[in-house]
C-alpha cells in the first residue's frame, strides 16, 4: 500500500511539473540570447542579425503574403517564467515575426498572446499611422499561441433558493473563468 502511494505521488509530481514547463523548447532557449531585449535590438538591428531571441506579446495584425509566408505584427510584452506575456502596460515597442508558412489570420487574430523563438533578420520599415516605424524582424523557429480565457461576471443573489454556501450559480467568487476554443464564436 505504501509503495502504491509513493508511485502515485511520483506520478502526480511528474504530471504537475510537466504542466509548468516553458512553452519554448529547451534547445531553442539554450541557443537564444535571453538577455537581448527589443530595445537593444531596435538601436541597430543589423548588428544583431543572426542572433536568436525569445520574445512575446499581443498580436496586432496577421498578414498572409503572396510568397506563402505570414507576417505577424506584435506589441511586445515582458514574459513570465513559462514564457507567457504578462498583463502589464510595460512594452518596448513592436516587432514583426516572419513565418515561412500560411497561418490563418482568424486564429492568429488581434489581441491573442503569442510567444516566439526566432532569429533576428534585421529590420523592416512600415507605415504606422502617419509615420514610418522601424520594426525588428524575426524569422520564426517556434511559435506558441496562448489559449484565450474570458471571465463573465456572475451576480450573486443572496436570497436565492440555492445552497447559500455556493451562491447562485457559481459561488461567492463573483466570476468564473471559461476556456474559449479558437473556433467558437464570441458571445
Amino acid at each position: 500500500m505504501v509503495m502504491r502511494f509513493k508511485l502515485f505521488s511520483l506520478f502526480f509530481l511528474i504530471l504537475s511539473i510537466s504542466g509548468c514547463a516553458h512553452v519554448i523548447s529547451k534547445d531553442l532557449r539554450s541557443h537564444s540570447d535571453l538577455s537581448l531585449t527589443l530595445t537593444q535590438v531596435n538601436q541597430d538591428p543589423n548588428t544583431c542579425k543572426g542572433k536568436s531571441v525569445v520574445w512575446g506579446g499581443e498580436i496586432i495584425e496577421t498578414v498572409n503574403q503572396k510568397d506563402g509566408t505570414t507576417q505577424i505584427e506584435v506589441f511586445q510584452r515582458p514574459l513570465g517564467w513559462r514564457g507567457e506575456p504578462k498583463e502589464t502596460f510595460a512594452s518596448e515597442g513592436r516587432f514583426l515575426i516572419l513565418v515561412d508558412k500560411y497561418l490563418d489570420p482568424y486564429i492568429f487574430r488581434r489581441g491573442r498572446k503569442i510567444t516566439v523563438a526566432g532569429e533576428i533578420q534585421g529590420d523592416k520599415t512600415k507605415p504606422l499611422g502617419e509615420m514610418d516605424y522601424r520594426y525588428s524582424l524575426l524569422l520564426s523557429k517556434q511559435i506558441h499561441l496562448w489559449q484565450e480565457y474570458y471571465y463573465y461576471p456572475v451576480y450573486y443573489y443572496p436570497y436565492s433558493y440555492y445552497d447559500p454556501w455556493w451562491g447562485y450559480p457559481y459561488g461567492w467568487w463573483g466570476f468564473r473563468f471559461y476556456y474559449r476554443h479558437p473556433h467558437h464564436h464570441r458571445r
